[in-house]
């Protein structure tokens, strides 16, 4: 089955209407973090200020979405996300209303903190909603879900291009705040929206039918920590990129730059799902790891916008392929009763490497510019290289282990269907 062909199998199974809500749904998460380091570095004047609160946001939506993605495998994701997306909604408005009022950086980094805790991980929550979709494929199953998930992960980059652009525009043609409640009204309805469509129904719930065991096992563990680098790369990029804008004279800039990360890395996540299946996706994770270290170092020259923007655009080839290996290892050797909490924590290992990553290019930015902030994400990229070809074998036992797990675990799985 072709990648065009598998792609339309799936939204004739979903429906278009699910697709264009679940990407909408995720767009704000990646709006907020842009959005908080460009409010709180304006009304601040600090770069390690904005750099904080961002992190801070991202840090308790990693810390939070894994305990939501739990009580999802159990009562299903419907209620949980529609909680998350109300009072994530709130949380926005209350940083933006905290920062045009003058609050300090403390009140700031907590009220940050508080809106991210109840953000929905709406891209991972997706991904889990695919295998009961797709259940009644028979034996096209297996690659219709990884032209789910390579499509997801292409959706995913996607949010990061339009989320931190529409911030940027926003706040150049209104203010920081305008851009940040913006997010809010995306979140509160289409956050809702996707926790309200059909496709809920069908994900989560079905933990205590189905064959459970251990979560976070070594394969797994090697998953998390490959993406929280992809995260400090994320949150250094970033950070680089908005000092420089800044500088520039153009801070409004920094989002729409940022954005240029996932353009390519759309494109080249959608043609994962054409690779052949012998390609085996620990291969796939050594091969995009050694891109993302090859393609960050000229980041080390850059000194102008100009220059950045066609780095930044082939550094993104790179790193849907990375997250896209990751995630589909993920569904391979975690339990399916498990999904939601495996996609949501390997999301909040993201959000932790964002807030790592954003944090300490902030702080070295301060001293000493762009050019620091991105030897971080160039030292990430080369710790991502060394851990993928230091697990290979590590991963390729732990997928075949999965396949039997999953193999006896269909008729328990079915029933609870």
């Amino acid at each position: 089955m072709s990648p065009l062909a598998s792609y339309r199998r799936l939204l004739g199974l979903a429906g278009p209407g699910y697709v264009v809500v679940a990407f909408l749904g995720r767009l704000p998460l990646a709006m907020s973090q842009m959005g908080t380091l460009l409010l709180v570095s304006a009304t601040t004047g600090e770069y390690a200020a904005g750099g904080l609160a961002a992190g801070a946001l991202a840090v308790a939506n990693a810390v939070g979405s894994p305990f939501a993605g739990a009580l999802a495998d159990r009562i299903g994701q419907r209620i949980v996300v529609l909680v998350q997306s109300v009072v994530g909604a709130l949380g926005l408005a209350a940083l933006v209303a905290l920062a045009d009022t003058g609050g300090g950086d403390a009140a700031l980094v907590l009220t940050a903190a508080a809106a991210g805790l109840f953000m929905p991980q709406v891209g991972p929550l997706a991904r889990v909603r695919w295998r009961p979709i797709t259940r009644t494929t028979g034996s096209a199953q297996p690659r219709l879900v990884d032209a789910a998930f390579s499509y997801e992960g292409a959706a995913d980059e996607a949010s990061y291009v339009l989320g931190p652009a529409a911030i940027g525009v926003i706040a150049v043609l209104v203010n920081p705040s305008g851009a940040l409640l913006a997010a809010a009204a995306v979140l509160l309805v289409f956050g809702s929206w996707f926790a309200l469509h059909r496709t809920a129904e069908a994900a989560g719930g079905r933990r205590r039918h189905g064959a459970g065991g251990p979560l976070v096992t070594a394969a797994f563990a090697v998953l998390l920590v490959a993406q929280m680098l992809i995260g400090v790369i994320f949150g250094s990029v970033q950070t680089g990129t908005t000092v420089l804008a800044t500088v520039a004279g153009d801070a409004g800039m920094a989002g729409v730059v940022h954005s240029m990360l996932g353009v390519g890395s759309v494109i080249a996540g959608l043609a994962v799902a054409g690779l052949p299946e012998r390609i085996g996706l620990e291969r796939r994770m050594l091969a995009s790891a050694a891109a993302l270290f090859v393609l960050s170092t000229p980041l080390l020259l850059v000194d102008s916008i100009p220059f950045l923007i066609p780095v930044i655009m082939a550094l993104g080839l790179a790193v849907a392929p990375y997250m896209i290996s990751n995630f589909t290892l993920a569904e391979r050797v975690v339990p399916p009763t498990r999904m939601g909490a495996a996609m949501t924590l390997l999301a909040g290992a993201t959000g932790i490497g964002y807030a790592a990553g954003s944090s300490v290019a902030g702080r070295l930015a301060d001293g000493g510019g762009h050019t620091p902030a991105f030897t971080v994400t160039v030292v990430a990229a080369l710790l991502a290289l060394l851990l993928s070809a230091a697990s290979g074998r590590r991963l390729r036992h732990a997928v075949a282990v999965g396949a039997h797990r999953r193999l006896s675990a269909q008729p328990a799985i079915a029933d609870a269907g």
